[in-house]
This record gives C-alpha cells, structure tokens and sequence, in this order.
C-alpha cells in the first residue's frame, strides 16, 4: 500500500524477504524518495550478509532514494542515518546520554545494539540508487550471536521501558532522517562528522576491526573527512573505509 510520510512516498507491505532487495527491486518505479516498511522479513541481513532477525514490534524499514553524487559522498549517508537515528530515540524515550555510535553503522543503548544501519548502492554515470536498511529493536531483541566482537543486542522497551509503536517510531525517523539530510547537503561532512564523534564508542581506547581477512586490534583514534576510521595499531596506522569491515 502507498501513502505518505513526512513529505516522503510509503510502501507498506505484510511481508518481503529484505526491505533493502526490495528498494533496489523498485528504485527504477519510484518516482521521490520512498520509505518502504515490512511487517515481516523473511531473509532480513545486516552487514556482509549477516542475517537480521526482526522480532514483532521491531521495525525494518528502507529509504530508497536517488542522488546525483559520487558513490564516496553517497556513503556518508551511514553518518547521517546514524544521527536521524539517534535524534528520532531521544525524541520519544529521552535518555538523551545513553545513546551512542559504533562504528560504522550501530546505535547503542546503554552499550547495546538497539539498532543497525546497511546502506546499499548502486551506481551509474550520472546518478547512484542507495537504499538505506534501518532495524530498530523496539520491543524485543534477539538472541545474542556469540561474536564477541559484536554489541549485545538491546531493546529500546528492554532497556528503557518507553514502548513506541513501530509506525510512531518511522515517522519520527522520517522527520530526523529528513532534517539532517537538509543539513548535510548544506554544511557537508564536517558538521554531521563532529557531531558523531561526540557520541562515539571506543574512540581514543583499544578497540577491534574486523577485516575481510584479518582482524586489526588498535586505538581507534578518529574518523577522517572521507569518513574512514583512524586506528593506530602494533603494525602502524590503518585507514579502515567501511566496505573493509567485515563485521
């Protein structure tokens, strides 16, 4: 079903294998950008395949927009997706300090992984689609992986007690995702970047990158301009983009 969201197009469906297959299924029909909700996931994934489990009253959804840029500056939607995350959290459960950023694509409460961001681009001569995954733990969380690498997974209703209907929580998400989409393509990267690097996890401690073939343990010292994480390591320093993480 289509309908409207905060200025946005919105295609509610019972059931998809991915929110994101989806938006790049339809991306050629759109017609603006469009938020694409499912009711179920039947093969939901996170990063590198990694499967995604939505539990009721969680919320998986997609934006699935067009932009006229290069796929580097496309990337850095995962920093602005991560702050409309957060602001959206804070908005309708307060608890303004426990929400914090994992690099490159978590939002954690309390420590924990409360939600996960997997964008997904393809790209041509003149334009690039992007699909912006966001699942969002709001009532229930799943069973931990056993990656110890990995955040423990957390519940917004779990960890706070505030319970917000996952429709609520889209709209509030829209409004966010929409604000700092206007601020970035105002101010660039610079502003959206210092910001999360206030609310950043490890930065400044020992932390552990996981590669496509190795694993890279260092202080995690910042995120540079082009987006890509600073750690200095036994080895030297690494410029980690996000496409290199394996987890």
């Amino acid at each position: 079903m289509m309908a409207k969201l905060d200025g946005f197009e919105l295609l509610m469906l019972d059931e998809v294998d991915s929110t994101n297959s989806e938006a790049m299924r339809s991306m050629d029909g759109l017609e603006q950008p469009t938020w694409i909700v499912a009711e179920r996931q039947t093969a939901g994934r996170g990063r590198n395949g990694r499967h995604w489990t939505t539990l009721p009253g969680n919320l998986a959804a997609t934006l699935a927009i067009r932009l006229e840029e290069e796929p580097s500056s496309v990337a850095l939607r995962t920093f602005v997706a991560a702050l409309a995350l957060r602001n959206a959290f804070i908005s309708l459960a307060g608890n303004e300090g426990s929400f914090t950023f994992k690099w490159p694509n978590d939002v954690l409460l309390n420590k924990g992984k409360v939600a996960g961001i997997l964008l997904e681009c393809a790209s041509g001569s003149r334009s690039s689609k992007l699909a912006i995954g966001f699942g969002v733990n709001l009532a229930a969380a799943p069973e931990p992986s056993g990656d110890e690498n990995l955040a423990r997974p957390v519940s917004l209703a779990g960890e706070t007690g505030v319970r917000v209907e996952r429709m609520r929580f889209l709209q509030e998400l829209a409004s966010a995702y929409s604000e700092r989409e206007r601020e970035f393509m105002r101010f660039g990267f610079a502003c959206a970047r210092a910001e999360w690097l206030e609310r950043a996890e490890f930065l400044g401690a020992t932390a552990s990158f996981r590669l496509s073939d190795r694993i890279v343990n260092g202080v995690f010292r910042t995120v540079d301009s082009a987006g890509r994480a600073i750690v200095d390591s036994a080895e030297g320093r690494h410029e980690i983009a996000a496409a290199d993480v394996a987890a």
